[in-house]
């Protein structure tokens, strides 16, 4: 009998888990049909198409290179590898350790017009994913330019309303407070953090700051209104919580202080 192995991803927030479910599902169902046994299955969520940026991914290649199993099953090509030249050598490695890579859901023969329609599939999975990162660099640049929200967390002092950045009157209050202390007084950044702990200052999720968190707050762009994205930059993207004259002096302080070390 067969001894394979599932693989399936998602590569980001527009996919979901039930991405990963159906994926299998189709695979196992492949794999009964054939006979084939499932011994293990190598899953990566939310992670990047490139190669090297997988670990499950990675794991698969060690164990296939140790001939742990005979076969590798994926949904489609796609999920295998987003670019040709990832393809051919990984399955390239795999081929001299006898295992094989099959797609569940396209019909990919053995022999000649098997090589050449393989081949098309990993053109096509190379295009597409060259396509949508080109749409969401254009979408993100959109986004910075009309002063949209453009994903990660919600900086500490704002809000989200509708696809903006809204001041949270309370909380931008301490983050000017911060920023003042550490600008006007001669508190160090380790001292500011011990400043928010005796003034029980808490996180968007109602904890007590971390000093990283301090750090980069104070580090933080956003606070005089400045969204970024590569090279595009749109100085009035955010409402501004501090002014310009203080982050730059904070950023100049920051600078020249040597006693804070950063956890």
């Amino acid at each position: 009998m067969v001894k394979a192995v599932i693989y399936a991803r998602y590569s980001c927030e527009l996919q979901r888990e039930e991405s990963i479910d159906g994926q299998v599902r189709e695979c196992l169902a492949f794999a009964k049909s054939k006979g084939y046994e499932i011994i293990n299955q190598y899953i990566d969520r939310a992670i990047s198409a490139k190669t090297d940026d997988r670990p499950s991914f990675q794991q698969m290649i060690r164990d296939g290179t140790d001939r742990r199993f005979d076969a590798i099953i994926v949904w489609k090509v796609d999920r295998f590898a987003r670019n040709r030249l990832d393809a051919l050598q990984y399955k390239s490695i795999l081929r001299k350790a006898h295992v094989k890579v099959i797609s569940a859901t396209e019909n990919i023969s053995d022999g000649p017009k098997g090589i050449l329609l393989e081949s098309v599939l990993d053109g096509l999975a190379e295009y597409y994913s060259a396509d949508l990162a080109q749409k969401v660099k254009r979408g993100m640049t959109e986004n910075v330019l009309e002063g949209k929200i453009t994903g990660g967390r919600i900086p500490f002092g704002y809000k989200k309303e509708g696809q903006k950045y809204v001041i949270d009157a309370e909380r931008a209050s301490i983050v000017r407070e911060l920023f003042n202390q550490y600008a006007n007084t001669t508190i160090t950044c380790k001292g500011l953090a011990e400043y928010v702990k005796s003034k029980g200052f808490l996180n968007g999720d109602g904890k007590p700051f971390k000093d990283a968190t301090i750090y980069n707050m104070l580090r933080n762009e956003k606070y005089m209104g400045i969204l970024r994205f590569g090279e595009t930059v749109n100085t009035k993207g955010a409402p501004q919580i501090v002014d310009e004259v203080t982050f730059k002096i904070v950023q100049e302080k920051m600078a020249l202080e040597k006693s804070f070390i950063m956890l």
